[in-house]
């Protein structure tokens, strides 16, 4: 029961973004569903993870469409709730660490908005070049436990499929800097992200909030020297770029490159070539830090960082950190169901199996508000989803030895350094879900509410209810 009041502690803040009780009390619902729900059928799932009333499965469906849930204050509530409860939140340099990037979530359904033909980028042959699906961003911030480091999920938003406005030329990467600031967060922080993300539109927004970019840069990329000051001063503008510097050239320059052990998770008694050098960089217009690897068994790689005082194995590591939010993603799929939303709009024009962006500057205002409300309905079943995956990690990293005297299950290995998977989380969870809906603790009220709607001829709802 102690691990269901570590789970209210975490849940009961973000009563703020409902506008009534009930709201808040529906919301409780979904996120203990998400938690303890064993298959990843949408919102049946949730119905049947709890034993509920046949009639609750309407009332989820009207909860995931209503405005009384706002999202942007539910994402704000969530990240500064984690920033200001997890007391073991990764720090570099006295800056938080946020990662980021895209993932593609395949959809069949031909009447859901934004669904568009997405190319996947993957080594593996078991996976289809194209598929159809939702395209969307994503946000974690790093935490350790016990002698792991994970990545809380913060935020996720669909950023592709629907163009409402023929004069929106937002791109994906302008759309994750809305996304970073939604999260209205005051700490300082380092962003990192892949090379996609190693643009002007993400490290000069960034520099202007005071927050710094840690990225990889192609191999093909070029920086130049500071142009030297000239003996006497000339009319116009001074020169501010000196000598083009192909930065693959570092891997030349053997007198240059520290033989360094690498700072990667995982990575024992390998050692790596290290070049750094701080050079002029077009896209943002001033000075960064270049980091040149060489890794004896992934060959080369070049770094960059916006932050001049970051040390050159702090780049490594903070870059090495980056596959946590793939992990996530993982989990957030195939575990949680973050994604598993089947909401369909019947008024929608069915797509096709090569359809592009949905543009609907032409369309009337009352189809393009049906559009933003079943997208709003997505977006509060990503975010639900994401902070019961969030609360799972949370606790999991916090308060490890209640998940494990709740387990009440075997593995065949429990490392005892390594923090409990969702999956181990979920199950801790539903072994003392019937002691949850029994107490009178100060969640009490969700749990009677619960109580209430629990269907007496189902198996489920009769166990939870004796």
């Amino acid at each position: 029961m102690r691990l269901w009041i570590e789970w209210w502690r975490w849940c009961a803040p973000l009563r703020g973004a409902c506008a009534r009780k009930r709201t808040f009390l529906w919301m409780g619902v979904v996120l203990v569903g998400f938690c303890v729900r064993e298959d990843l059928w949408g919102v049946t799932s949730l119905v049947r993870a709890l034993g509920l009333q046949a009639v609750c499965y309407d009332r989820l469906l009207d909860f995931f469409h209503s405005a009384a849930l706002n999202v942007d204050m539910l994402t704000r509530l969530w990240a500064a709730l984690v920033v200001n409860l997890h007391p073991g939140l990764l720090r570099c340099n006295g800056r938080l660490v946020l990662v980021g990037d895209g993932l593609k979530v395949g959809k069949a359904g031909k009447k859901m908005p934004g669904v568009k033909r997405l190319h996947q980028q993957s080594e593996s042959n078991t996976k289809p070049e194209y598929i159809l699906g939702h395209s969307c961003q994503a946000v974690g911030i790093l935490a350790k436990g016990l002698l792991s480091v994970v990545a809380i999920p913060l935020a996720a938003r669909i950023h592709e499929g629907v163009v409402f406005s023929n004069r929106d030329q937002r791109t994906l990467l302008d759309k994750m800097i809305q996304l970073l600031g939604s999260l209205a967060l005051d700490a300082p922080y380092y962003f990192v992200a892949d090379a996609y993300y190693a643009s002007r539109k993400i490290a000069l927004p960034l520099l202007r909030l005071g927050q710094h970019l840690v990225t990889r840069v192609r191999n093909n990329a070029v920086g130049y020297f500071p142009a030297p000051l000239p003996e006497h001063r000339k009319r116009g503008r001074p020169k501010q770029y000196g000598e083009k510097y192909p930065l693959k050239r570092l891997f030349d320059e053997a007198d240059a490159m520290q033989t360094l052990e690498s700072p990667v998770y995982g990575e024992s008694g390998v050692q790596l070539g290290v070049w750094t050098l701080d050079l002029l960089w077009r896209p943002v217009g001033i000075l960064v830090r270049f980091v040149a690897v060489l890794h004896p068994t992934r060959g080369r790689l070049i770094l960059m960082t916006t932050d001049l005082a970051l040390e050159p194995l702090d780049v490594i590591r903070l870059y090495g950190y980056r596959f946590k939010i793939e992990v996530s993603f993982k989990s957030a799929l195939r575990v949680v169901g973050a994604f598993c939303y089947h909401f369909w709009m019947a008024a929608m024009t069915p797509i096709t199996r090569k359809a592009r962006n949905q543009y609907l500057h032409r369309k009337t205002g009352e189809y393009r508000d049906a559009v933003r409300r079943k997208l709003a309905a997505y977006h509060r079943f990503i975010q639900l989803g994401l902070i019961a995956q969030g609360i799972m990690l949370a606790l999991a990293t916090t308060v490890p030895q209640l998940v494990w005297a709740s387990f009440g299950s075997w593995l065949l290995t429990i490392r005892p350094g390594s923090v409990s998977s969702e999956c181990v989380f979920a199950i801790a969870l539903r072994n003392t879900l019937p002691h949850f809906l029994a107490d009178s603790s100060p969640a009490s009220t969700l749990a009677k509410f619960i109580r209430e709607r629990l269907d007496p001829k189902n198996i489920q709802a009769t166990r939870l209810a004796a």
